[in-house]
């Protein structure tokens, strides 16, 4: 494997491992200061790596670390992945669970799933409708956020049963033009962007 490649391998284990050991309570200093030099070697300076790699290690606290631990994790783009934290997954399984309610209300027939295939190695999940996965990637990170994780797989959930029937789905009752997931006042609603733009339901609670 080249160096660089390497190196790249290597920020994501240190990454992974600050995660975990925050999560557990048990964080030492020495992937905080790997990561310190990482960051620092690939131009990435910011006041967290500059204050690990300035001050005296020994006058470091526990909670110090932790600030800066999580500092860190912030300052190298660190998102949690599915098998960091499986609780994701089942958290955009159960909003996937939510959005077949809707499908089979309005007459969608054909399995809805959570994958993660093949050709994907980004570590995102995909929704499988009839076998097909199309449209968008969903992130692990959306699975922390229940409203807007909701919104995200209806949205992936309406790329690709779109894509595989050929048909707007879902559709207003009233103007019969393609409904849309997005947020309102923090709750995932399908809407209706005619020209009276107006909510029709919450995702989950479509209408026959």
């Amino acid at each position: 494997m080249h160096s660089s490649e390497q190196a790249k391998q290597h920020a994501i284990e240190l990454r992974s491992r600050i995660y975990t050991a925050l999560r557990d309570g048990d964080l030492d200093v020495e992937p905080v200061l790997e990561l310190a030099y990482l960051l620092e070697e690939w131009g990435v300076s910011t006041p967290a790596t500059r204050e690990i790699l300035e001050r005296p290690l020994a006058r470091l606290t526990e909670r110090d670390l932790a600030r800066l631990g999580r500092r860190l994790l912030k300052d190298a783009g660190f998102e949690p992945t599915f098998a960091l934290v499986p609780d994701l997954w089942v958290a955009l399984e159960r909003a996937l669970r939510a959005v077949e309610r809707d499908a089979r209300a309005t007459g969608t027939t054909g399995a809805l799933r959570l994958v993660m295939p093949d050709w994907d190695d980004s570590g995102q999940a995909w929704v499988e409708f009839r076998g097909v996965c199309q449209g968008n990637g969903i992130r692990p990170v959306e699975g922390g956020d229940p409203d807007g994780g909701l919104a995200t797989v209806a949205d992936a959930a309406q790329e690709v049963i779109t894509e595989v029937t050929w048909a707007a789905w879902p559709v207003c009752p009233v103007h019969d033009l393609g409904l849309h997931a997005t947020l309102e006042h923090k709750t995932a609603v399908w809407r209706c962007k005619s020209a009276t733009t107006h909510t029709v339901a919450r995702v989950g609670q479509l209408s026959p």
